[in-house]
């Protein structure tokens, strides 16, 4: 405990605290080459060490550390090492860490302006180096969010905004009863977060007009020419950039071809959360080809860009119906800006964390090169581990095109037996060997293991060593 100490002797108490705690953290980073990605323990286990009473006293803040340090770190999962494969979940650049850790130690409310200049500015510079990077508009705003899911939310609260303006409803300040209703147009195999988006927002889940798919999940344009709505009322069409399966993109610009002309009045919107990435890459760009002609995006920082969470983007061309729609209502205590950036007026939140730092390090650590690299490298690393699940025969089948950081394996039986029952056993397998870990999904009503490549760290070597372990598993299901 530090309370009551004074002046040099609490700070020299509060360096020897932070210097032990980042030798625990060293060593915890040194660790995830070796260690099992998934613990070996369980909720009892980790209960008995952490949980009982609240001490009635107090105790040593570096005793604190040192016990947590211990009686957590069992059931840390490995998910910042360089063979998880889980839920397209990246790691942490190291710059990007250690700009989190002073984030942390700056303690600044990035709502305010007046709260943190710094924190205001940087996001005004991550949001120029952002846009140009994924080939934005010019003058699109942008709203640093938890994640993708929070990014939907504020992109379809602008959307939300702007259609029912057009159709001259004030949804700010009437909400929706009594509102025009609002058609939004989905395919059939959108990511869960947008119905979730539609839910918080009050325009319900299972009201969307869904557009059927094709065998990798890219919406069919003659499908969504017959379910879009005729007539003049407001309408919102989700696109996808990233199917979490397969990787897939939908055929983004002739879909916005299509909505133009058949519905000008129309506000569209990507979900990007991996796939908005490509567009940092000529290799890959093409996939995006006409993504800059939606209204707006959303993507995730602690997937590709490989910050620490929490951290999402909000993208949206017009910045006064982001501003309308996000903007809370005054409060008279608190100091606003003029010309400068109130952070609080482009997310849902007034009090937030100034997630902007770690990005920015991030982006300048790795510069426009270091990205397109990353990138590509990790969809290399994805296709080389298909080609060897490929090659091995033994019953494999990949069921996906690569086509960008994702991999889709099912495990058929040599017999012609139950390949659903033979595919979660090797996911059960691979699980426990704790060399790599990935999920399972099921796919068009088949189980198929779900592998996403798309951590900074991942090599040619931890590709093969894990392809080593499935292909051992495999053998033995």
């Amino acid at each position: 405990m530090t309370d009551g100490v004074k002046g040099s002797t609490r700070r020299s108490t509060d360096r020897v605290l932070l210097q032990r705690t980042a030798e625990l953290a060293a060593d915890f980073l040194e660790s995830l080459d070796e260690r099992p990605v998934m613990p070996r323990t369980g909720r009892d286990a980790l209960l008995a060490d952490l949980g009982g009473p609240l001490p009635a006293g107090s105790t040593p803040a570096t005793e604190v550390i040192e016990d947590l340090a211990r009686n957590a770190e069992p059931g840390v999962v490995a998910m910042a090492g360089s063979r998880y494969f889980g839920f397209v979940i990246g790691g942490s650049l190291p710059v990007a860490l250690a700009a989190d850790w002073l984030t942390s130690t700056w303690d600044q409310n990035a709502g305010l302006f007046a709260a943190g200049p710094s924190a205001s500015v940087v996001e005004e510079v991550v949001g120029s180096w952002m846009v140009d990077l994924l080939g934005l508009p010019d003058g699109t705003s942008i709203g640093l969010t938890t994640g993708c899911q929070m990014a939907h939310v504020t992109c379809l609260a602008a959307a939300r905004h702007r259609v029912l303006e057009q159709a001259g409803w004030d949804v700010e300040e009437r909400g929706l009863f009594g509102a025009p209703e609002i058609a939004v147009v989905v395919g059939s195999e959108a990511h869960a977060t947008i119905p979730t988006a539609l839910q918080y927002l009050g325009m319900g889940r299972s009201r969307v007009i869904p557009v059927e798919t094709d065998d990798q999940g890219r919406m069919r344009l003659d499908a969504l020419e017959t379910a879009l709505p005729t007539g003049t009322d407001p309408l919102i069409v989700c696109l996808q950039a990233g199917n979490v399966n397969t990787g897939s993109f939908d055929p983004i610009g002739p879909a916005i071809e299509l909505i133009r002309d058949r519905r000008p009045g129309a506000w569209i919107h990507i979900d990007g959360a991996f796939g908005m990435w490509a567009a940092a890459s000529p290799e890959y760009r093409d996939l995006l080809d006409g993504h800059e002609g939606a209204d707006s995006w959303a993507t995730d920082g602690h997937k590709w860009l490989n910050v620490p969470y929490d951290c999402g983007y909000a993208f949206v061309r017009d910045p006064s119906a982001h501003a309308a729609a996000l903007s809370p209502q005054g409060a008279a205590y608190i100091v606003y800006g003029s010309a400068e950036r109130d952070e609080f007026r482009w997310v849902p939140e007034y009090s937030r964390r100034a997630r902007g730092f770690p990005t920015y390090a991030a982006l300048r650590s790795l510069g426009r090169e270091g990205v397109r690299e990353m990138v590509e490298r990790s969809c290399r690393l994805a296709k080389r581990m298909a080609d060897g699940l490929q090659d091995a025969g033994e019953g494999i089948e990949i069921l996906n095109d690569v086509v960008l950081d994702q991999v889709l394996v099912r495990f058929r039986p040599a017999d012609g037996g139950d390949a659903d029952a033979r595919t979660r056993e090797v996911i059960t397998r691979v699980q426990a060997d704790g060399t790599c870990w990935l999920s399972g999904t099921t796919w068009h009503g088949m189980a198929a293991m779900r592998i996403s490549i798309i951590n900074w760290s991942t090599t040619e070597e931890d590709i093969d060593r894990s392809l080593a372990a499935i292909l051992a598993a495999a053998r033995g299901a």
